[in-house]
């Protein structure tokens, strides 16, 4: 595709006005102001758009569609034992696959290229990433309550199945981590494991971190007084690269062990607020050279996938918490969306316009009453701008949405189906089936 007349949204998070940009294959092949010679297939009309990065989201539990605005008003504990759990065990394989299709569809419509998830039904996860055209990294979590042999864990065992099977399938768009679900719900003699197993695989980590102040305490009551982020780095979880989700409960010396330990921290600023639990510290990561992405979480505690809404919150809450409206900037919220999470994953050739990266690319509408006057371009995307505004999403190279119409996704099938299956598992858990 040729991009012709449009904004570019540059590495350094600048507007490059009137710009060509070239996609042949799955590449970035040209930018600049004259119009390339050669055939690049269909012609884009640019004119009132921009054309930036598409966007990551750091941390999802994509399946968890099924349950939009039926857990409400609750801490994460009770959030998660008396509405959450109960739901998930009636979720039946073909549940997960249409559900996880509905947020694929929902993050592309929304300008989200990539997407870092932990759940189960892998499989079926899986199926939906290969079909849609999307990138994911997926880790299957794992938990146990007791001191074994984690091979024994069936958990531990479909991950080390799916790294087999699926690690870099659909042309390196799916790539497999290995997830430990949290502190609170494993051993350590399992942490310790799970270490060596990621390390001997050459894999990344994915884990929850101190989301909740009683996470956060109980676990330092648990273990001699080492916070969860203490604890995994004593286990040896820390060895690998690895993102750490929420980050809301973590001490000045925990801030030090992310950052010496290169772990990203994937913040969830409307989850965390919906549920209570708290408001990570950002800029104090920041300033301490960490990487930090942004995520959603799942639509069970958001309720949905935007990450232009992610980008608001994440710009807005340091503002209020530190009573310095200068303190993060918007360019810094861009690259935790866009660069940040892309570098999380492991994809060093993605996450910016620039000649020679991957094609994953959104079209950002322009000619829209809340983004005129132009004042600032940049600004406007992070406190202005919608996910509705965008027009195009592409993934290495081959366009999934364009102007209302999925080209890879029945998006009326899917939406049927999911209200179908919600309704009937609402059913089972009320006794009514």
């Amino acid at each position: 595709m040729l991009f012709s007349d449009i904004t570019v949204l540059d590495e350094q998070f600048c507007c490059q006005p009137h710009q060509y940009v070239a996609t042949k294959d799955s590449k970035i092949v040209y930018i600049g102001k004259e119009k390339p010679e050669g055939d690049f297939g269909e012609c884009y009309d640019g004119h009132n758009r921009l054309l930036m990065s598409g966007l990551v989201n750091a941390h999802s539990h994509a399946a968890m569609t099924l349950l939009r605005g039926y857990a409400e008003n609750l801490p994460l504990d009770r959030w998660l034992n008396e509405r959450v759990f109960p739901f998930e065990d009636k979720i039946q394989n073909e549940d997960a696959y249409y559900s996880t299709m509905l947020a694929v569809a929902e993050m592309l419509r929304t300008g989200t290229t990539s997407f870092t998830d932990m759940y189960f039904f892998s499989e079926h996860v899986i199926k939906a990433v290969g079909e849609s055209g999307i990138k994911c990294n997926f880790s299957r979590a794992i938990t146990s309550f007791s001191d074994c042999d984690i091979s024994g864990i069936p958990s531990f065992q479909e991950s080390e199945s799916l790294v087999k099977t699926y690690h870099n399938a659909f042309d390196g768009r799916l790539k497999i981590d290995m997830s430990l679900h949290a502190e609170y719900t494993n051993r350590r003699t399992v942490m310790e494991q799970f270490a060596e197993s990621v390390k001997a695989h050459n894999l990344r980590a994915h884990v929850h971190l101190s989301e909740t102040e009683k996470e956060h305490e109980e676990c330092k009551q648990r273990h001699g007084g080492l916070t969860p982020t203490e604890l995994f780095q004593a286990c040896g979880v820390f060895d690998v690269p690895t993102t750490a989700a929420h980050c809301v409960w973590v001490t000045e010396r925990d801030m030090d062990i992310l950052k010496e330990k290169d772990v990203t921290v994937a913040t969830n600023p409307a989850s965390n607020l919906k549920l209570g639990s708290g408001v990570c510290n950002t800029a104090a990561l920041l300033g301490k050279g960490v990487n930090v992405a942004l995520g959603t979480d799942s639509v069970a505690s958001n309720n949905n996938l935007d990450m232009f809404r992610e980008m608001y919150l994440c710009a807005l809450l340091p503002k209020g918490f530190h009573r310095r409206p200068d303190i993060v900037s918007e360019r810094d919220v861009l690259k935790m969306a866009t660069q940040n999470g892309y570098s999380a994953q492991g994809r060093t050739d993605c996450g910016t316009v620039k000649v020679g990266n991957r094609a994953d690319l959104i079209v950002v509408d322009l000619d829209t009453v809340h983004m005129c006057p132009h004042n600032d371009t940049v600004n406007n995307l992070v406190y202005a701008a919608s996910g509705e505004d965008v027009l195009l999403t592409m993934v290495d190279g081959k366009v999934l949405y364009k102007d209302g119409t999925y080209t890879t996704i029945d998006i009326e099938k899917v939406k049927r189906e999911v209200e179908l299956r919600t309704k009937r598992i609402q059913n089972e858990v009320n006794g009514n089936a």
